[in-house]
């Protein structure tokens, strides 16, 4: 009944983080690339003396602070759930995962506070450059905050740079340099960073299809959709490009998570990729039915991106999670007996140093760190724990590439035909561009879904899997903050939209 209790608990506490980061991801990706467009905005105004550009620039400024002002409320709340519903967690990693977010507010959140002022309200009081530099730091301290928070993100999925405690059962950081520079957090932070390129594209150009459908700031519009549309276009692309590391990365560091993505239950030689396909819900690891009850797989090119090599072997599910001798490949079944040996050697290491016994503690230190690596399975009671929810990860990872490749062609149609000046007259693409942003926060949320859903049932890759990582609450407690902050949440969202709507009829001044 306890652990019913417990299990109940961790589930509300994740619901509850879940639902937190996906209101607070409508408003981040926005603030991240909206802040580049104003940029490059308000830089061709300087540099033409274009009045209307800086009608522009001021126009989606506004929309800009609306929204940033929504998205710091949330983040601030996100970063308090781990002290409250994951204490543990917040104990165990908290030298290493606290230092990022510690450098986002001391750096980059008063870069963005010291010039966000100028930005917003220095328009008659500085001079045309300081005014533009003020712009540029704004969008460089935003995206510079957004850095840290992924690097954090990152070392939860790819732990480097630190050591384990016995004395103090915490994870200590050792060289924060690999902290920072691990591939897992660079490829986390260019791949997120532009998917907000994109997203906020999307946005621009939502807004301003409308617009030319509605036939109001027309010239506004069109220049606005110019822009965004090069700046989506780039961006698109720089997100495929970042999103073909980000799996290769799994391949090599998250091996179970490009299995789920891929519903790969096998491993193969030369495996092929799925590009599109019905899984069977029913499936499971032990047993043999097919994965698939329809799809569309292209030969061999799994193998290619995961490995860099043609006819490589990736591993499957039940490689990993039973083993695989001839590939070299430790099944959980042997990592969790490890990980119990560990967690039984750090027990009686801490029993004998209280009581004195060294010789009996530094035996039961040695034998510890021989299997420390192995940790966090250890806590896992069945080797199928550690397979993540296969079809949501697959169905979320599919969806978010289909949607990548048309936005990409989404921008081209909207970059040839605001060159050929004839972009007023295709309707049938300003109605696709006025819900395109729509699509882009799906895209974004199922991004997500795979990078967190993914790496299930751990809240540290292979160190501490979520259920340890949880605070001693009741499932009611946390219940009761769920549904508490799902509501604040809303008011907050449909009050954002209904001044930025407002703002949206208003149009940009002096129009």
């Amino acid at each position: 009944m306890v652990e019913q209790m417990d299990l109940t608990m961790v589930n509300w506490a994740r619901a509850q983080f879940a639902m937190t980061a996906m209101y607070h991801w409508v408003f981040v990706p926005l603030t991240l690339g909206l802040s580049f467009l104003i940029a490059f905005y308000e830089t061709i105004y300087v540099k033409t003396g274009n009045e209307q550009w800086k009608r522009i620039a001021k126009f989606w400024m506004t929309l800009f602070g609306i929204n940033f002002a929504i998205g710091v409320a949330t983040g601030i709340i996100l970063e308090f759930e781990f002290g409250t519903n994951w204490s543990n967690y917040s104990w165990m990693v908290g030298d290493i995962f606290g230092a990022p977010l510690a450098v986002e507010g001391i750096v980059a959140f008063f870069l963005e506070a010291t010039f966000f002022a100028v930005m917003f309200f220095g328009w008659e009081r500085v001079s045309k450059k300081f005014h533009l530099f003020s712009t540029w730091m704004v969008a460089v301290g935003s995206n510079l905050s957004a850095l840290w928070i992924l690097v954090a993100n990152g070392w939860m999925q790819f732990p480097t740079g630190m050591l384990f405690n016995p004395d103090t059962a915490r994870f200590e950081m050792q060289n924060f340099w690999a902290v920072l520079f691990s591939p897992v957090a660079i490829s986390k932070f260019t791949h997120t960073t532009s998917s907000g390129f994109l997203y906020a594209s999307l946005f621009v150009i939502t807004i301003s299809s409308w617009y030319l459908l509605k036939g109001k700031h027309v010239q506004m519009a069109r220049k606005s959709i110019l822009v965004a549309a090069v700046f989506g276009l780039l961006s698109s692309g720089y997100v495929a490009f970042t999103g073909d590391e980000a799996a290769y990365n799994n391949a090599h560091r998250q091996p179970m998570k490009l299995a789920a993505v891929e519903g790969l239950w096998e491993g193969q030689k030369g495996a092929g990729l799925v590009a599109a396909g019905i899984v069977d819900p029913s499936k499971s690891v032990n047993d043999d039915k097919a994965p698939f009850l329809f799809e569309i797989r292209i030969p061999g090119l799994l193998s290619l991106l995961a490995n860099r090599t043609p006819g490589s072997f990736v591993p499957g599910i039940k490689d990993l999670v039973y083993g695989n001798k001839e590939e070299n490949i430790m099944g959980v079944e042997e990592k969790i007996r490890r990980g119990k040996l560990a967690v039984e050697q750090l027990a009686l290491y801490k029993k004998a140093t209280r009581e004195g016994a060294t010789p009996t503690a530094e035996s039961a230190l040695a034998r510890f760190d021989q299997n420390k690596a192995y940790l966090g399975f250890g806590y896992l009671q069945s080797p199928e724990e550690a397979v993540p929810p296969v079809s949501t990860v697959f169905y979320a990872f599919h969806i978010m590439v289909i949607l990548g490749g048309l936005f990409l062609v989404l921008f081209f149609l909207f970059l040839l035909f605001s060159v050929k000046n004839t972009l007023v007259g295709q309707r049938w693409l300003l109605i696709l561009g006025s819900i395109s942003v729509f699509l882009g926060f799906v895209a974004g949320q199922c991004g997500w879904i795979v990078a967190e859903v993914g790496r299930q049932p751990w809240a540290i890759q292979n160190l501490l899997p979520v259920s340890v990582a949880r605070s001693n609450l009741t499932a009611g407690t946390v219940q009761t903050t769920f549904f508490m902050f799902l509501a604040i949440f809303t008011i907050l969202l449909v009050a954002e939209i209904g001044i930025m709507l407002k703002q949206i009829k208003m149009g940009p001044e002096g129009e």
